[in-house]
């Protein structure tokens, strides 16, 4: 018996560009799309068919794609949700930041970004469009996280593993399968680097660690947030 395909509801006003995300989802034989949709449906047909993940455009001409981001999170059983973007639109980024979004992807993501993207949203981890995060100006998560938080100097060693490994989207198993820990012990790094870092969850931590990393505020020898002198680092 095969297991149990991943949900989504896709929430965009173009019913072309609705269409085809489905299309392209549905071609992987583990992902359902049950419902695509305008913003003014999304609420009733996520209560109907409680996707496991929804996919919501993050600006839609005539509504607030943060609004249907923020209806979504607070249903009874609310889906993981990412907002699909483009080049150009930072301060709606910000603002999907601020809201607690599980991830970016680009509207014209290929195949091979936006299946696994799903994928890693049902798995419980993120989905962060590499050119999303790149196209960030410098300070564009400022409002949303801290850009440079006193606070990365605190981490111990395992947390700061932890963090170079969020921009990719990982899971916290995931993540414990790639330094051999397990998946409760990642999820308690998580939090903890989340507290010193300020972020308010995994998506502003990972904008962090990008921004770190593309500043060269990272240990060129080991690709990781300058280590503190912390004597309980291991």
């Amino acid at each position: 018996m095969g297991s149990v395909p991943v949900t989504v509801l896709v929430v965009d006003d173009d019913a072309l560009v609705r269409d085809g995300l489905r299309r392209i989802l549905e071609s992987a034989d583990d992902i359902r799309v049950p419902a695509v949709c305008g913003p003014g449906e999304a609420l009733a047909l996520a209560r109907r068919h409680r996707p496991d993940v929804a996919l919501v455009d993050l600006h839609m001409p005539g509504t607030d794609g943060i609004e249907v981001l923020r209806g979504l999170r607070a249903s009874a059983r609310p889906p993981r949700v990412a907002v699909l973007t483009g080049f150009g639109e930072d301060e709606h980024v910000r603002r999907a930041l601020r809201a607690g979004a599980a991830g970016f992807l680009l509207k014209d993501s290929a195949v091979d970004e936006l299946i696994p993207g799903v994928r890693l949203l049902a798995a419980g981890g993120s989905a962060l469009s590499e050119r999303v995060v790149r196209s960030l100006p410098d300070g564009a998560g400022k409002e949303a996280a801290p850009a440079d938080p006193p606070g990365a100097r605190l981490l111990t060693a395992r947390e700061r593993e932890v963090l170079e490994l969020l921009p990719s989207g990982m899971s916290n198993e995931e993540i414990g399968r790639r330094l051999f820990l397990s998946r409760t012990t990642v999820r308690d790094h998580v939090s903890s680097l989340l507290a010193k870092l300020g972020a308010a969850n995994r998506v502003q931590a990972a904008v962090i660690a990008s921004g770190m990393r593309r500043e060269g505020r990272t240990d060129s020898a080991a690709g990781r947030v300058p280590a503190a002198r912390d004597a309980a680092a291991r």
